[in-house]
């Protein structure tokens, strides 16, 4: 299990690369839509559509979006708020959890699914258009994981305050304080060897954080209301492509709104 775990990371890790850094715009676009269709399919399973022709139905919803989208510049804005928008209603769910059972049915998981996917397609299409745009994708991705890293190692040698038991027991106070000093630290310290960082980045840098937990936490709601492990089965050792990017999903429009209203992409400091 650990074995295929770590080669399933590394595999994911090389084709991320590869499509961040070689493709080109096009390419790019349409791989990143094939791994949101993928997401998508298997928020439809979440949201108890059983059968595969509907959930292929629920991905072609998204992908119309996308569509749109391509051809419609200005949905691009209101993609990002909507999916900025879905998160903080899943903190809500998250601190209210069983009690929020009742507003989490399956039309508000297929509605949620949806948008999500979608915005996170516009922001990664956001961010690469952005000067240096897939440094900045890899930076991100890196926010992310060394949250993640940081979280479980801090979690396991001294976690003992739960912090949400409802939702997932495992996860501890002191994990999320190891995981949010963890990346800040190393991601705030590749911004100030690029003479990029400021002040204005711990924020920046604290807010990710904080939402790649949401996106963490939500997916393990959804995955209780449905009275699932993973969300799905495509990465040996991993479970479902959602299971391995819920992080990514939830700071991805965060990131692009920041871009496109800060201008945080231009020239470094001299």
């Amino acid at each position: 299990m650990l074995r295929s775990r770590i080669i399933t990371g590394f595999v994911l890790a090389a084709v991320l690369l590869i499509a961040i850094y070689l493709l080109p715009v096009p390419a790019y676009a349409a791989f990143f839509w094939f791994v949101g269709a993928v997401g998508a399919y298997e928020f439809a399973g979440l949201a108890g559509i059983e059968r595969i022709w509907w959930r292929l139905g629920y991905s072609g919803v998204y992908s119309v979006l996308i569509l749109l989208t391509v051809y419609w510049q200005a949905l691009v804005e209101p993609g990002l708020m909507a999916g900025a928008a879905v998160w903080i209603f899943a903190l809500g769910c998250i601190f209210r959890y069983p009690g929020s059972s009742a507003v989490i049915r399956p039309w508000v998981t297929g509605l949620i699914g949806i948008l999500i996917c979608w915005s996170a397609w516009i922001a990664l299409q956001v961010i690469r258009g952005a000067p240096e745009g897939s440094n900045w994708i890899l930076w991100l991705l890196l926010v992310v994981a060394f949250a993640d890293i940081g979280a479980y190692f801090t979690g396991r040698a001294i976690g003992k305050r739960k912090l949400a038991p409802a939702v997932s027991p495992g996860k501890t106070w002191e994990g999320f304080w190891g995981g949010m000093v963890t990346s800040s630290v190393i991601c705030g310290g590749i911004l100030a060897v690029l003479g990029r960082f400021n002040g204005g980045w711990i924020f920046i840098m604290v807010l990710l954080v904080v939402v790649s937990v949401v996106g963490d936490l939500f997916e393990s709601v959804l995955k209780r209301e449905r009275g699932v492990k993973d969300s799905g089965s495509l990465l040996p050792g991993h479970g479902g492509a959602l299971d391995r990017l819920d992080s990514a999903l939830a700071v991805l429009p965060y990131f692009a709104l920041i871009l496109l209203y800060a201008g945080l992409s231009g020239e470094p400091a001299a």
